[in-house]
């Protein structure tokens, strides 16, 4: 696959397939390799450390008897806040591997031709660029996540007016590509991070130094439906514990009074089984959306395709001769 090369938003889409189809399987080898172990401890900690919470919230709720559950939270409150305390890191450094693996992949795949890429490489990568993942992380959170909760909740304040509403189905996805633009070519190139957040929010609307069509439809075109191909596969994960759990909360004794809390004995167990492979799950296909960004990226850094297309030329040259 050539990667530095213009696409259009058919292509974006059906390229994202043909990606995973043709490098799938070393893909997400190395990435459970890399990521396995701490997907599979947040999941656990999760389900096993909040099992007994959500048992006893829903429990004391259902037989009207609230004050069981604050001297529930009082006994176990240091417990609580250890577990989260833990689910929190592993979420972060999950969500950085996660976030920072398709970029250096994708980095290394279109650099080098190599398509067995080895995990070690990728973590060499990963160690190497420590120091920008850091600058990039704490920018993410002090400068766009406060940026982007302004624009959301303005689109939250005029959805009252109703064009809020597609103001919010604009600036959604249009949100998502500049984030996964800063971080592709902050990730890519030596620019500073306010230099790599300038060209995300440009190259949104225009292709740099050129003066064809903008780009932004097919961006957020492909991006939406990226994000609704993994919406309907997670729906058929999620769906499942929550039609068992409504069924059973919904399910009446003999005596017309509500079940016994339905997160209790083997039902709870199964929900929150069911509820981990839906978390593991989403972490696995939010790869098929980066990808996506990636080719994206690709596709707006007009400069690259140039030095692609003369570097075929010589080579044609070089056979020929």
């Amino acid at each position: 696959m050539q990667f530095y090369q213009k696409r259009n938003f058919g292509t974006i889409v059906s390229d994202t397939f043909t990606f995973f189809k043709e490098n799938g399987k070393n893909y997400f080898k190395n990435y459970i390799f890399i990521n396995g172990l701490l997907l599979i401890l947040m999941v656990a900690i999760f389900v096993f450390g909040y099992r007994e919470l959500f048992s006893q919230i829903l429990g004391s709720n259902t037989a009207g008897q609230n004050y069981y559950f604050e001297a529930y939270f009082e006994e176990n409150g240091v417990m609580l806040i250890i577990v989260s305390l833990l689910v929190f890191i592993l979420f972060m450094l999950v969500t950085i591997v996660s976030y920072s693996y398709p970029i250096l992949y994708l980095k290394r795949l279109s650099e080098t031709g190599n398509k067995n890429i080895k995990a070690d490489e990728l973590l060499r990568d990963i160690k190497n660029g420590s120091g920008r993942f850091l600058i990039l992380f704490l920018g993410l959170i002090f400068i766009v996540t406060p940026l982007a909760t302004i624009v959301i909740g303005f689109s939250y304040v005029l959805v009252l007016l109703l064009i809020g509403v597609p103001l919010l189905i604009l600036a959604m996805p249009t949100l998502m590509n500049i984030v996964n633009f800063l971080m592709f070519d902050y990730l890519h190139t030596h620019k500073g991070f306010f230099e790599s957040l300038s060209y995300a929010l440009k190259s949104q609307f225009s292709y740099q130094n050129t003066n064809e069509k903008s780009p932004f439809w097919k961006y957020w075109g492909s991006t939406v439906i990226m994000y609704l191909i993994i919406q309907v596969i997670m729906s058929v994960f999620t769906a499942i514990p929550m039609i068992i759990l409504i069924g059973t909360m919904y399910t009446t004794q003999q005596a017309g009074e509500v079940q016994e809390n339905p997160f209790a004995g083997t039902m709870g167990i199964l929900f929150f089984l069911i509820y981990g492979v839906a978390i593991l799950g989403s972490f696995l296909l939010m790869n098929f959306m980066f990808v996506s960004s990636g080719l994206q990226y690709y596709d707006s850094r007009t400069d690259l395709h140039r030095k692609v297309g003369f570097t075929e030329i010589d080579t044609i040259g070089t056979n020929a001769g």
